[in-house]
C-alpha cells in the first residue's frame, strides 16, 4: 500500500495525473458507498463512464444524475460516474464472475468491490487443504483480518485500488494505490478487452 492519504484522500507521496486522479476519486467514492452498507456484503460490480461524454451523448442524463455529479463533470471533463450492475450472472467465484463479464464500448472502465479474509503468510502455510476445514480455519484464526477491496481499471490500462480493514473501519484509514492488488486488477482489465 502507499503512504497514508492527505486530507483530500490522495496518498501523500503520489503525484497523480488528472486521469489517474479521476480514477482514484471514483474508486474511493465506490468504496465509501459500499462501506455505508456495512460488512459481510456481496460482490459488487460497477461500470465506469466519463460523465461529460455521457452527458454530451445523452443530455437527458443531466436530470437523472445528482446535481453535484453534473457540476463535477462541468469542472473536470475526466470525472467518472459509476453505475452499479445489478442482476450479475451466477458464478461460483470472483474469477468466474469476471470471466463472464463484457462491456460495450460506451463503458470506459470497470470496478469491483469484494470482501476477503487475509492471514499472515505463516498462518496461510498451516491452512488445511480440505475446503470446509480451510473456511473454519480462516474464520477461527486469531490473526485473521477482514478486508474490503475496491479495484477500478480503465480501458487505457490505468488502475486504482482502495483497501479498508474491518479493524480500522474509517474513511481516513483506507489504504490505496495503483497496484495494491495486481491479480484482481488484471482480472478487471480482462473484462474490458
Amino acid at each position: 500500500m502507499t503512504d497514508a492519504p492527505d486530507p483530500s484522500g490522495t496518498p501523500a507521496r503520489a503525484v497523480l495525473s488528472p486521469d489517474e486522479k479521476a480514477l482514484a476519486d471514483a474508486v474511493r467514492e465506490i468504496e465509501r458507498h459500499v462501506a455505508t452498507g456495512g460488512w459481510d456484503g456481496p460482490v459488487r460490480v460497477f461500470a465506469l463512464v466519463e460523465t461529460a461524454r455521457a452527458l454530451a451523448t445523452d443530455p437527458t442524463l443531466e436530470s437523472q444524475l445528482p446535481a453535484e455529479v453534473v457540476d463535477a463533470a462541468r469542472l473536470d471533463p475526466r470525472h467518472l460516474t459509476s453505475v452499479e450492475q445489478e442482476d450479475l450472472p451466477p458464478a461460483e467465484d470472483v474469477e468466474s464472475l469476471l470471466g463472464a463479464l463484457t462491456w460495450p464500448p460506451t463503458v470506459d472502465g470497470a470496478a469491483i468491490v469484494i470482501e476477503r479474509v487475509v492471514l499472515p503468510p505463516a498462518a496461510e502455510e498451516a491452512m488445511p487443504t480440505d475446503p470446509d476445514e480451510a473456511v473454519a480455519y480462516l474464520l477461527g484464526h486469531p490473526d485473521r483480518a477482514d478486508v474490503r477491496i475496491a479495484v477500478g481499471a480503465m480501458r487505457d490500462g490505468r488502475a486504482w485500488c482502495a483497501v479498508r480493514t474491518r479493524a480500522n473501519d474509517s474513511d481516513d484509514a483506507v489504504g490505496q494505490g495503483p497496484d495494491v492488488v495486481p491479480g484482481l486488477i488484471d482480472a478487471v482489465r480482462a473484462t474490458l478487452s
